[in-house]
Parts: C-alpha cells; sequence; structure tokens
C-alpha cells in the first residue's frame, strides 16, 4: 500500500472509532427533564381569568413537557377574602385544573394563597382552614414544603410566605423549614444536582424595580415581602452543596435571569401579567419552559400566549 493511502486509510479508521463517542456525548447531553413553570395564575370567577388559565395550560402542554410546577399565587386572592369567596377561587382553579391539564402537577404555596392573614374585622384564626391549611389541603399537600426527585435532579420546594408580626407577610424560610432544608441538601448524592422552587424569589433584581421607581434620593430599594430577607443565609448554605444548579421563583410579575455564585436565580413572570390586565411592566403575561440536563446545565424559554 501506497503511503498516502494508507495515512486516508488510518485516518479513515480513526475518525469512524471516534464517532461513537462524539455521538454518546451528544446524545447524553440532550438527555433532560423537560417541564413547564406556571406561576401567579391569580384565577377567579370571571372570563379573562378563567379563560386565560385554561389557554395557559393548553398551551403548556403542547410544549412536549413531562410535568408542571405551579409556581404559587394560584387563585386571586384568599389573605383578605371571606371563606365564601376563597371557597370560589378555589372551586374554579380546581375545576379547571380537572378539566384542562392531564400532566403530573406539583404545587408551590404563594402569599395570595393563604387564608384570612389580612381579614380586618371577624378575623378567623380560630377557624380550623386558617393561614395555610386550606392552601395545603386543597392542593393535597402533606407539607406545606417537600421535595421530589426526577432523574438525577432533586427539586426542592419552599414556602417562603411566612406571616410578620409587625404586619403583613414576609420572605424567608422559617426555623423548622431550614433545618428540613438542610437535611434535604446533605442527602443529595454528589451526582445528583438540586432545583429550588420558591413563590418568591431568593434573589432577583426585578424584586427592586417591581414599583418602576426609585425613592426620592435615588435609592433602589427591595421590600421584604418581595425578595428573601434571608437570602445570605441561604446564599452561604447554598456554597456548600455545588448540586445546586438552579433556583426558579415568581411572585414579582416581571423576568430576569440572576447568575450569582454558581447558581442561577430565574424569576419566570406571571401568568395572569398585570393581573389579567395585560402586560405589567412591559411582562406579557407568560409561562416558562425549563429543561435541566443531566450535566447539570440548565435552559429557560419564556412562553408568551395569547389570551383570548
Amino acid at each position: 500500500m501506497k503511503r498516502k493511502a494508507f495515512l486516508q486509510s488510518t485516518a479513515a479508521v480513526i475518525g469512524s472509532s471516534l464517532l461513537p463517542s462524539i455521538s454518546n456525548a451528544i446524545e447524553t447531553k440532550k438527555k433532560s427533564i423537560r417541564f413547564a413553570h406556571l406561576t401567579d395564575i391569580h384565577v377567579s370567577t370571571g372570563i379573562v381569568q378563567e379563560t386565560g388559565m385554561a389557554k395557559a395550560l393548553q398551551h403548556a402542554q403542547q410544549q412536549k413537557i413531562d410535568f408542571i410546577i405551579n409556581g404559587g399565587d394560584a387563585i386571586s386572592d384568599a389573605l383578605g377574602a371571606d371563606k365564601q369567596k376563597t371557597q370560589q377561587q378555589w372551586d374554579v382553579f380546581k375545576n379547571i385544573l380537572q378539566k384542562e391539564n392531564s400532566l403530573p402537577i406539583y404545587h408551590t404555596i404563594g402569599n395570595h394563597d393563604v387564608w384570612g392573614w389580612f381579614v380586618k374585622e371577624n378575623k378567623p384564626d380560630n377557624d380550623r382552614l386558617y393561614g395555610k391549611v386550606w392552601v395545603t389541603e386543597t392542593l393535597q399537600l402533606k407539607k406545606r414544603f417537600y421535595s421530589f426527585k426526577k432523574d438525577n435532579w432533586t427539586f426542592i420546594v419552599l414556602d417562603s410566605t411566612q406571616l410578620n408580626p409587625a404586619g403583613g407577610y414576609i420572605a424567608n424560610v422559617d426555623e423548622e423549614q431550614y433545618a428540613w432544608l438542610q437535611q434535604e441538601l446533605a442527602a443529595v448524592a454528589l451526582t445528583g444536582f438540586v432545583c429550588i422552587v420558591s413563590h418568591i424569589p431568593i434573589l432577583s433584581i426585578c424584586a427592586g424595580l417591581f414599583f418602576n421607581k426609585t425613592q426620592t434620593n435615588g435609592d433602589l430599594v427591595i421590600q421584604r415581602n418581595l425578595m428573601h430577607t434571608d437570602f445570605l443565609t441561604l446564599k452561604k448554605l447554598f456554597m456548600q452543596y455545588p448540586q445546586i444548579k438552579v433556583c426558579i421563583s415568581g411572585h414579582i410579575h416581571m423576568q430576569d435571569e440572576i447568575h450569582y455564585m454558581n447558581v442561577k436565580y430565574l424569576c419566570n413572570g406571571a401568568v395572569s401579567g398585570n393581573w389579567w390586565k395585560g402586560p405589567f411592566n412591559e411582562f406579557a403575561p407568560s409561562y416558562a419552559v425549563m429543561e435541566l440536563f443531566n450535566d447539570g446545565t440548565v435552559k429557560r424559554t419564556m412562553i408568551p400566549y395569547e389570551k383570548k
């Protein structure tokens, strides 16, 4: 065999031997968990809200997703609503979900899903359903915070809304939840990855842009009910676990992406947009399709949908 022919033949053999490994690497990268994150639906009785929620669910299921995460604020508001109004809202949510959704769904508790905290007269704090009992029972949650696994990803769903003794609510994880979170993270295998879900963002620039203005002195303020007040504590905890790759949230009705200390923080807008009155601060009603790959990488696609 001539030298030129030999070299060409050898190169072809070497090249063909590399193809399976390259193909396998691409295939490994492509393997992912694909789900839709629908947050801040704020459904209530009314043609606009009911049609909008149904359309969002229909649209999301056309995206070849495996499951849905409800990011919280499923209903318009239970904080200041009476019992009858709260029941009406939950009935609407459950009926539309049963009719329009055929996929597994995992729920997050939002601030507006909590019953009675803002009721001023005849406060129902002695009622068994007061606070988060109603929402946990309605959504069939064993606990207000929990975890589940999909392939080599662990999903940790937090309850980020706490009653503030000084008035209103505050965003953080309470002592019981923090102790549980530490245990959950310690149990994640070194070869696994973590996605943390919270209603209120753990870290978000949009939390400071919510009111679309600065203070008179120029300060940009992030209120205690718009972003986790315990972010610095959580950051220190997260730094111990490089398996944590992404934290997703809603609440702000706006979208942002922050890559901080090797963690992606994604605020994923609102299905309801401006509470069913069009876009909020330029952000149209949308939901997110999330892809979590088995190499720990993450891809988010925000999808606006037409509301009719």
